[in-house]
């Protein structure tokens, strides 16, 4: 498996970004917070920002949902990402850490099955394993905004190289 310097240094940068507000805002003193719970669904805009030959890149939008695992720091995510040509369908599990009560940071691990491959989604034209890291907050009672990156790995056919993806999203929390 092949990966570009740019895009292992944009997943690297993006990822830092996320986790960066933990480190700066800890406090030796202060209890964990308790995070945001629950569940959602929401939409918005994905953005692929590589392609596999140096060319266009693909936008659309994206479908997204979490399911909080009782008792765990796990969620169950769904994630689908579209565009003109075909979407990208991905059950993600996710390992949350709570930034403050009502905002959580997520990394976690899962599949995107390309509904027609050689046809571009966000995040690559084949089958691949996906990384993703985000963070997600509620900004009302039922309100959350979201934002996170995903990269796919082995995401196109004709190249080994990774396939990156950023989805921004508001969704309605119950």
């Amino acid at each position: 498996m092949k990966f570009s310097l740019k895009s292992i240094a944009t997943f690297s940068a993006l990822s830092a970004l996320a986790i960066a507000p933990v480190f700066l805002s800890a406090d030796a003193a202060s209890a964990l917070p308790a995070g945001m719970d629950g569940a959602y669904i929401g939409g918005g805009f994905a953005a692929g920002v590589t392609s596999s030959d140096g060319g266009d890149t693909t936008s659309g939008g994206n479908i997204q949902g979490r399911v909080a695992i009782p008792s765990t720091p796990l969620s169950a995510r769904g994630s689908i990402l579209f565009s003109d040509d075909t979407s990208a369908l991905m059950p993600i599990l996710t390992y949350d850490l709570p930034v403050s009560n009502s905002a959580n940071l997520y990394a976690g691990a899962g599949y995107s099955f390309v509904e027609k491959d050689g046809q571009a989604s966000p995040l690559g034209d084949q089958d691949a394993f996906v990384l993703t890291t985000g963070a997600e907050a509620a900004i009302a009672r039922n309100v959350v905004l979201y934002g996170d990156v995903k990269l796919g790995l082995d995401a196109f056919q004709d190249s080994s190289d990774p396939a990156v993806s950023l989805q921004f999203g508001a969704g309605y929390r119950f």
